[in-house]
């Protein structure tokens, strides 16, 4: 082989590694955002792509929507459109005893 022959199949092999890496970084990228989205649930407070805020009212997992709830305004977007999740929705039950025992103590001051 000539040195300009070479040369080509050097900047060939440049360019596949180059592809190969992009790919990678993209599939990464792209399995993350699906467990993102498979780990959703009611209440969490999530960003669209879109840049708009708001939290999460229902999810369709048949059609693979999600309602979000902007400030009283109700909102269907494909499930892909939710970039990041702010804050998650704490579990109800925890809730529920935290203000069972506010309650207990707004009694017992009363007394």
């Amino acid at each position: 082989m000539n040195s300009g022959t070479m040369s080509y199949v050097l900047l060939f092999a440049v360019v596949i590694i180059m592809l190969w890496f992009t790919m990678r970084s993209q599939s990464k990228r792209q399995k993350q955002h699906q467990q993102l989205v498979d780990s959703l649930k009611r209440g969490d407070e999530v960003v669209t792509i879109g840049r708009l805020h708001g939290v999460i009212d229902s999810i369709n997992t048949e059609d693979k929507t999600v309602t979000l709830d902007c400030d009283g305004v109700y909102l269907v977007f494909d499930s892909v459109a939710i970039a990041r999740v702010v804050n998650r929705a704490k579990d109800a039950a925890p809730a529920a005893s935290a203000e069972a025992s506010t309650e207990e103590k707004a009694d017992k001051d009363a007394e």
